[in-house]
Formats: C-alpha cells, structure tokens, sequence
C-alpha cells in the first residue's frame, strides 16, 4: 500500500520524517522528543506510526484540552512521563488595566525572538490572564528577553502545568451541502459568506489550510482539514458523506465558538 495516497505531497516531509522516528525506535530504541505539532502533525503522526508498531506514540501539550502537543516516539519498553516532554508554562504579567492584549499579539512577539513556531505551544486566555506554553530547552530564554508585547511591557513567571489556563473552545457542529470540494465554495457555506468576498481573502493570505497560509481559490479541501479565514474563526471538515440528488456534496464541519 502506498503510505501517502491519502495525503498531500506538501506533507511529505513530514511524512519522512516520522518513519525515520519511527525506525530509529524500533531499530536502535532510541526515543524521539520532538517540537510542538500542531492537531494535523499529530493526526499524520498517529497514522503512520499506528497501533501494532514496535514504536509508541504519545502526545503532551501541558494539559488534556492542549491543541499544541510534543510527541514522543518510543520503543516498547519506554513508559513515558509528563516530565519527558518537557513543557514549561509561562503566565504574561502586564498592566491590563490600560491595555488589551490579543493572542496575535503575543505569537507575534514570540516570533520576533527568532525562534521557530515548533518551540511554542498553546497561547491561552482567559479575561485578563494570557500563558504561553514553550519547549523547556528555551523557557528560560523567552523568560529572559521577552519584555515587550506590543506597547506593553511584560515580565513572565514560570507555573505549574496544573495552574494552565483551561480552554473554552467549543466547536459547534453544523451540516450542508457544497457544489465543490473548493476552498473558496467550502469557506462560503461554513462562515456564510458569497464567494465574492471570500475569494479576494483567500488571494490576500487571509485564510489558512492546516495552520499553511493558502492563497489558491481553487484549492481541493479534505475531510480532517482544519481551515481558517482570519476575522471569521477557525473551522474543521468533519467529513464529506457522498453527493444529493442534485449531485452537491453534503458535508459535516465544526465551527469553533
């Protein structure tokens, strides 16, 4: 069977690279740490390493409801603990009295400290509180030289996973029918929009397939797909379950609250 028949070819890289973790836990038992993954990382990972292996598979993002997570890929006899994924929470003091403060702005300021996205986990918020959860080798460096978010200065103190702010988000389930498998056509049924609007967002890298910037209308969706158009939400394709009568395809989609 072809392993990637039921993938993209732009997730083929990252295909190769989970069989090579994969081997070298079986074949040298060593045991495989890697950066955050973000929920389609983990969907390909769980898919190519799959049940049966002599390789396991575990993920940890510092909390059950974590999007985020690291993995571990270990041979048999490993039993991994939370402490193996090394995960750090960092809660953002900041005066928020006189200002407001937005995940963008804090992925944004993340980013400006050259360091890759895999080393950054979930940005969480609730009312005045935001934490970020970082990879442990670089907690103490963003600890260290974060000290502005935009307009605000910031100190950040290292928590305990158990203090991790819990997430709200909530996907509200939804039904309906499309013409086609298009970005452009899926985005307009699931935020309710005509495709006059949608499709100059999606050419001016608003939207996003999979946490990937995606500038092609045309572009062919799949059931699994996690989509975004920035200023509407983030949404998922559950599932395409065949055509109607008047040869559209139905399809199930979550929308996140």
């Amino acid at each position: 069977m072809n392993l990637y028949q039921h993938f993209r070819k732009e997730e083929y890289p990252f295909i190769d690279q989970v069989l090579q973790w994969k081997a070298e836990a079986e074949e040298r038992y060593s045991v495989k740490l890697t950066d955050f993954l973000d929920p389609r990382e983990q969907d390909i990972a769980e898919s190519m390493i799959g049940k049966g292996s002599e390789a396991s598979l575990a993920f940890w993002g510092g909390s059950s409801f974590s999007e985020r997570k690291r993995a571990l890929i270990y041979p048999s006899y490993f039993v991994p603990e939370k402490k193996d994924f090394e995960v750090s929470v960092l809660e953002i003091h900041y005066p928020a009295k006189f200002v407001t403060m937005e995940h963008r702005d804090v992925l944004g300021s993340l980013m400006n400290l050259g360091m890759k996205r895999g080393k950054f986990g979930d940005i969480l918020q609730n009312q005045d509180r935001m934490q970020i959860v970082v990879a442990g080798d670089v907690s103490d460096y963003v600890r260290l030289n974060l000290e502005r978010i935009g307009k605000a200065s910031v100190k950040l103190k290292e928590v305990a996973e158990n203090d991790l702010i819990e997430s709200d988000e909530i996907y509200e389930m939804k039904e309906g029918t499309v013409s086609s498998l298009r970005l452009d056509v899926v985005l307009s049924e699931i935020y309710g929009l005509s495709r006059s609007k949608v499709s100059p967002l999606i050419q001016g890298s608003k939207a996003k397939v999979n946490w990937r910037v995606t500038e092609e209308v045309s572009f062919q969706v799949e059931p699994g797909d996690y989509l975004s158009l920035r200023g509407y939400g983030r949404s998922k394709l559950i599932a395409v379950e065949g055509k109607t009568k008047k040869d559209r395809w139905r399809v199930r989609y979550g929308v996140l609250q």
